[in-house]
């Protein structure tokens, strides 16, 4: 795979690296940050973080407290340092205790809000994957079920106002559609 080959070139030029999987819900930014994860752990030791487990909740999901989650985990990456990050349990509305991610040699971290402006310099690649946003809440429907329906509709212009705010797209080294 192409993409494998330039990513592993773009995270020779980053003592510790961090790619950044961003677009609209519904894309696949798991998909690709699993697919990538397989090729590369052979090579070096990765950790994958998944959005949804930083977010705390529908309506505070892109806000500050991301920003300053994915600033202490990028930083404590760079440090090699071992970071402590509570995931967010959808089922009871908050979030659990703390666990210590411990270091490696590459980050991924994907999901809407990984490419924060805020670490974009940090970033050995940000890769945005691009989709119709209606497409995408659907596909998140019929992942999640009927219950997100209300949230997904809200959804569309929370990621677009971020979108918007963070250049995610525009500052992406990779621009893939599904």
């Amino acid at each position: 795979m192409e993409l494998i080959a330039a990513l592993l070139d773009l995270c020779s030029t980053k003592e510790r690296p961090v790619i950044a999987i961003d677009g609209p819900a519904g894309a696949g930014k798991t998909t690709l940050a699993h697919e990538i994860f397989l090729a590369i752990s052979p090579r070096m030791s990765v950790n994958v973080i998944h959005m949804d487990d930083l977010y705390d909740g529908w309506d505070n999901a892109l806000g500050e407290d991301l920003t300053k989650v994915l600033t202490h985990i990028s930083d404590q990456h760079k440090q090699k340092k071992s970071a402590k990050i509570s995931k967010y349990n959808w089922a009871t509305s908050s979030f659990e205790d703390s666990e210590e991610l411990a270091p490696a040699d590459l980050l991924i971290l994907e999901g809407v809000g990984s490419g924060d402006m805020a670490i974009q310099d940090d970033l050995a690649a940000l890769i945005w994957i691009d989709i119709d946003p209606e497409i995408g809440v659907k596909r998140v429907i019929e992942r999640d079920g009927a219950k997100v329906v209300d949230e997904m509709r809200k959804w569309l212009r929370t990621q677009e106002e971020y979108f918007s705010q963070h250049s995610t797209r525009e500052k992406a080294d990779f621009i893939l559609t599904t």
